[in-house]
């Protein structure tokens, strides 16, 4: 059976650990994080439509997000930025997807395989990222299992999921399980052991097979998926938004992905890192001999380790005699803290 490709860039994140630049109005995909000409939308958009090609890119994102996606990603039809009606996690924008893509293609929607992607990874190369993408989705297409990709650990992380390695198939690896963030003992323990891989949040399956999955893990959400595709199929827009509203807001990680009987997992040949938060900065851009990083006007003197991201004309940051720290400047809002503490940072943004 030949398949038609969709890549999915799921782009409805808050971003709170990148504040005081990133906002609900202005979440960290619109943030220039790993290169100083391009958005993380913009590099996840390009890397898909190279892939896949533009009218086969959709992404998925929050109304209050919608024009500006647009606005930003310019090639892309406003038909292929999908407005989730409201916020339920990444299980709701799946299906949210899932409903848009039968009711555009009655038809023909169990001949599309999905490339679910994220908007807020560093990657590099792309020339690898796109080889094992395309890897995922021959094991998604061939088997008709689900597919996430796995990279390698280069530490113990402990702010990332991890899966466990099964039995070889193919290019492949039997997803054995999925383990939430583990403490520093844990993740040493699955580094040294080999046999565990983090989870990069991406998914790949063919439409039917996501229904179908769906159907045996979350019964009550795919009677919702199938009755949205018809209001949408229908032009009840309104009448869909209601009943998406009635979904629960779980991840598909515990949704789906750790309860489904044929799991598959690809091991990464690209560098990846997940720009959780602003110490990731020093893993993005290159620093001077005393590993500070700036991104923006700075100086360092007698200083070691620190991360200023400074968005403002005119205004110069310096540091002298620090070590580890965490400046941000941005528009009425000055933001330090020890880089040790930089995931903690959403605190602040609540406050």
């Amino acid at each position: 059976m030949s398949f038609r490709r969709v890549a999915v860039i799921m782009a409805g994140g808050s971003g709170e650990r990148f504040w005081p630049v990133s906002t609900r109005e202005r979440p960290k995909q619109f943030l220039r994080l790993t290169r100083p000409d391009k958005s993380l939308l913009q590099e996840a958009v390009d890397r898909a439509a190279s892939l896949v090609g533009t009218d086969n890119t959709i992404i998925a994102t929050g109304r209050h997000l919608a024009q500006k996606s647009a606005e930003e990603c310019p090639g892309l039809t406003v038909d292929n930025v999908l407005a989730e009606p409201a916020k339920r996690n990444t299980t709701g924008c799946l299906v949210w997807v899932a409903a848009n893509l039968i009711a555009r293609h009655p038809d023909t929607w169990p001949q599309i395989s999905i490339a679910v992607l994220t908007a807020d990874h560093r990657i590099f190369p792309v020339a690898g990222f796109h080889q094992t993408v395309s890897t995922a989705l021959d094991v998604a297409e061939e088997t008709g299992g689900l597919v996430t990709i796995g990279i390698p650990p280069a530490r113990p992380e402990t702010g990332y999921g991890y899966v466990e390695l099964g039995e070889p198939h193919g290019a492949a690896r039997q997803a054995r399980s999925f383990r939430e963030k583990p403490d520093l003992a844990t993740a040493e323990e699955y580094v040294r052991s080999g046999q565990y891989l983090w989870n990069s949040g991406m998914f790949f399956w063919t439409l039917a097979a996501f229904v179908s999955e769906m159907e045996a893990a979350q019964p009550a959400a795919t009677a919702l998926l199938r009755k949205i595709a018809g209001l949408l199929a229908d032009g009840k827009h309104e009448a869909a938004a209601e009943a998406f509203e009635e979904l629960e807001g779980v991840s598909i990680d515990y949704a789906l992905m750790e309860r489904a009987s044929k799991v598959f997992v690809v091991p990464a040949e690209f560098e990846w890192d997940d720009m959780g938060a602003w110490d990731a900065l020093r893993r993005s851009y290159e620093g001077d001999e005393a590993d500070n990083v700036a991104f923006g006007s700075a100086q360092f003197l007698d200083s070691a380790n620190c991360v200023v991201y400074n968005e403002t004309d005119g205004q110069e940051v310096r540091l002298m005699g620090v070590e580890g720290l965490v400046v941000v400047v941005t528009g009425g809002t000055v933001m330090v803290c020890p880089a040790d503490m930089a995931q903690d940072v959403r605190r602040l943004a609540s406050s």
